[in-house]
């Protein structure tokens, strides 16, 4: 675990500056500088572009790490490479030739509650694009074991470009109109700088001579779109049909409330890009213990850091929401539900790894397109009936249920479970700290009331976890900075 989690925990410090940065993108500039009717359609048109991207993705970046270790020559792994480059086109192609053709049929199918998303299906297209090679590129470096900049790039670099880009709006430089388009730029900038890092590592000779294995990469490719596409459907698919139902400043109120539970499954995207390449590594030699050891370190790992952060976040919400102008504080059950899917998330560790990269995924996949279906029909059930509460249980239980059924199969065919004694002890911490935090108020400012009770909640949390070594993982720093301090 060491390479795990020293790149993991770099990939934390620059996650959590791009969620610095996002929150203040999301819960001050653009609740000051935009109307909710524009932040809704924004919201729209890049949760629409996310569950596009797999699609036009082709399934290449999940392929290009499980596959790539198993070349040993120059010559496959150049003919490998070149696959991977063209392949997204197989699918890009075509849906622009659609899109172009029907047009105005998927704008009005996408403004059928709000006219105002209509003229937006080519930003779409055109975001989904630059993303699936985004991601193409970042599986490129993340393969080389090189997470940290691609991280960067996509944690930070675009956020810096909507802050910039909303500076422009507020002193009037630039229309919310061209507000989006230069969004558009942005993408594209960086996916052009993520591909110059990529060849920077690893420059690739076009080699049309393809590996012996081809159909066999081919037919995994097409069948992880499923597995991208379920789960960026359970991830963005409200913020959708949000859009489908009722007013579209609706979304910009659920996509701050789902913002902050976001902030929970920030360890885990940290975490990943490192634990999936090792997994994929540990099943090609087939090390059964050492895939163990890395599915409950992980677990752990994630579920006392990420249990932290919720607890910190649901007992200061009351605080957080004071701060909010009036509109968006409304979103404490978002959270909650939104919160306890991160928390499972976390609670898995590398499962999802283990899955994609093993030769079981295509069961699972298929499971995964049927909970997909499960969690668009709870969505149509539950918004019109529950309004924004309705589409946060919706995504809540498509999770529990998708978890569960991966976290099953796991076991059935590895025989192995994420859980320790250890996964108990954290959760009887967090049950034990919210008690101990929940009624107690305080007179002050929102932020120094924040700032105070998140003081004592972590340094009854954290000592816990240091005190009886709950985490060896955590423990080691934490031993690391308190023994700095000592000297």
């Amino acid at each position: 675990m060491g390479i795990v989690f020293k790149q993991s925990l770099n990939n934390s410090i620059i996650t959590y500056l791009g969620f610095g940065l996002g929150a203040l993108n999301t819960l001050v500039l653009y609740l000051q500088f935009m109307d909710p009717e524009y932040y809704g359609l924004l919201q729209v048109v890049l949760s629409a572009s996310v569950v596009l991207m797999p699609l036009l993705a082709f399934g290449v970046p999940n392929t290009l790490v499980k596959f790539y270790s198993g070349f040993n020559d120059s010559k496959s792994t150049d003919g490998f490479l070149t696959l991977m480059l063209f392949l997204p086109l197989a699918l890009m192609l075509p849906i622009a030739g659609i899109t172009y053709v029907v047009n105005d049929a998927i704008g009005s199918f996408l403004s059928k509650e709000n006219p105002i998303v209509k003229d937006y299906v080519w930003h779409i297209f055109l975001i989904a694009m630059v993303m699936a090679y985004f991601e193409v590129f970042y599986a490129w470096a993340r393969v080389h074991m090189k997470s940290v900049f691609g991280n960067f790039m996509k944690e930070i670099f675009g956020r810096v470009g909507q802050t910039t880009l909303l500076v422009l709006l507020y002193f009037k430089v630039i229309s919310v109109t061209s507000f989006i388009d230069g969004l558009v730029i942005v993408y594209i900038l960086r996916m052009l700088v993520m591909k110059l890092y990529a060849y920077r590592l690893h420059r690739p000779r076009l080699v049309f001579d393809f590996p012996e294995n081809t159909p066999k990469i081919l037919v995994y490719s097409a069948l992880i779109i499923l597995g991208g596409s379920v789960a960026i459907v359970l991830l963005e698919i409200d913020k959708v049909m949000i859009n489908q139902f009722i007013k579209i400043e609706n979304v910009a109120y659920y996509s701050v409330a789902s913002f902050i539970a976001l902030v929970i499954a920030v360890p885990s995207r940290s975490m990943h890009q490192i634990t999936y390449p090792l997994t994929a590594e540990l099943l090609n030699r087939k090390d059964a213990v050492g895939l163990k050891r890395l599915y409950q370190k992980s677990s752990l790992t994630l579920y006392v850091i990420s249990g932290l952060l919720f607890v910190l976040i649901f007992l200061n919400l009351d605080d957080l929401y004071k701060l909010l102008p009036d509109a968006y504080r409304h979103g404490y059950f978002i959270f909650v539900w939104l919160g306890l899917a991160k928390l499972y998330d976390a609670l898995l560790g590398n499962n999802n790894s283990i899955l994609y990269n093993s030769d079981y995924y295509r069961a699972v996949l298929f499971m995964g397109v049927f909970l997909a279906i499960v969690t668009v029909l709870l969505n149509v059930w539950l918004i019109p009936a529950y309004g924004l509460d309705g589409a946060a249980i919706a995504s809540f239980l498509a999770f529990f249920i998708y978890n569960t059924v991966k976290l099953v199969y796991v076991k059935m065919k590895f025989n192995i479970l994420p859980f320790t004694k250890e996964t108990i002890a954290v959760t009887l911490l967090m049950i034990g700290t919210v008690l101990v935090f929940y009624f107690v108020t305080l007179p002050f400012h929102p932020i120094l009331n924040i700032m105070i009770k998140g003081l004592g909640i972590s340094l009854l949390y954290v000592g816990v976890v240091y005190k009886f070594k709950i985490s060896e993982d955590v423990y080691q720093v934490l031993n690391g900075l308190f023994g700095k301090k000592g000297e």
